[in-house]
């Protein structure tokens, strides 16, 4: 069964609004990284079309736009050329190398890492709650940056019990973050 991996970037104060965390060459290579070591990605409605709309322009045409640095191209690449999924009742359709998900979550899902590979990427902060509610996220990389937002959406508000997690490995990064992953002490199922 091919494992289920979550990776996001969090403020000390637990915010983990993407604005407003700072991005640098490092940070873009390591989530470059991860990506290209799964076989696809699995999204919510909202993460989807928010990274749709930040990357694959730019992937696609090699135009910029003013807020894309150069060095973040190649994260753009990886991220555009990457099997999707997206988890979603109110789309009607997607592309992008995308395929809808319907139906119960959890089935859907472990029919996904049933799949022969290298591991599935999650992203974002409402379909990875469900995720771990039901069990199904195999590690956690918790990015955790020195910057305290003082707002913002926070991981896995309204989890309904304690997940218990052990630390497998670090990476300090040159900004002063450290990427952190986890597995969970008892394995998904």
């Amino acid at each position: 069964m091919q494992p289920l991996r979550y990776s996001i970037n969090v403020t000390l104060d637990g915010c983990c609004d993407h604005r407003a965390i700072p991005a640098d060459e490092e940070l873009h290579r390591h989530a470059a990284e991860s990506i290209a070591r799964a076989d696809a990605l699995l999204f919510g409605r909202v993460t989807y079309e928010m990274m749709e709309s930040a990357w694959r322009e730019p992937a696609r045409t090699g135009a910029r736009p003013e807020w894309m640095e150069p060095w973040m191209e190649p994260f753009a690449r990886t991220i555009d050329a990457a099997k999707k999924y997206v988890v979603s009742s109110t789309l009607e359709r997607v592309d992008w190398n995308a395929e809808l998900v319907r139906g119960d979550l959890g089935e859907a899902v472990q029919r996904l890492k049933r799949e022969p590979g290298r591991g599935l990427f999650v992203g974002g902060v409402t379909l990875p709650l469900a995720l771990t509610e039901l069990g199904l996220i195999d590690e956690y990389e918790l990015i955790v940056h020195p910057r305290l937002a003082g707002h913002g959406p926070t991981l896995f508000a309204g989890l309904s019990k304690p997940v218990d997690l052990k630390l497998v490995s670090r990476l300090e990064l040159g900004s002063g973050a450290v990427a952190m992953r986890y597995e969970p002490r008892t394995r998904p199922g």
